[in-house]
């Protein structure tokens, strides 16, 4: 065992850097988490034009509503449907990027907005075009929350 140990330690310190440079976003990770902290910060104070800096004019919005259909909505709706102001709740609320896939000039990102009365799981079909990050397509569930949960 003390023959082998200092070869342990050795193969741990030559691995150290390279994990270490794993966890660094890269350019294009900076940039895709810089596009959907614009979502957030619409979410945040309710200001629609931070939405309008990440949603593409052509995106969609999706989801399945109460009746089991799928139900979409432009994302020019869903900017003009934007309250203007924080909600109330908003300092209980947190969000995050729980995880983030890019290949090329395309991107895939879940988000989570875990708010007092709900959970909503947000998945983002993303594109680069012209050096910016856009939101094409949004599918997400939404988790209601009992008294209890």
């Amino acid at each position: 065992m003390r023959r082998i140990l200092p070869f342990v330690l050795l193969g741990v310190i030559a691995l150290a850097p390279s994990v270490g440079r794993a966890q660094q976003a890269s350019p294009k990770q900076a940039a895709v988490r810089a596009a959907v902290e614009h979502y957030f910060k619409g979410h945040a104070t309710g200001d629609g034009s931070h939405f309008a800096k990440v949603f593409h004019a052509d995106a969609k919005l999706f989801w399945i509503g109460p009746d089991g259909a799928v139900m979409q909505r432009t994302a020019a709706d869903y900017i003009r449907g934007a309250s203007g102001r924080p909600a109330a709740d908003e300092a209980q609320r947190k969000r995050r990027i729980v995880s983030l896939d890019i290949t090329g000039s395309t991107a895939m990102v879940k988000v989570e907005l875990d708010y007092p009365a709900a959970k909503f799981t947000d998945y983002f079909s993303m594109v680069e075009l012209k050096g910016e990050w856009w939101i094409v397509n949004k599918t997400y569930f939404v988790e209601r929350k009992t008294a209890g949960n």
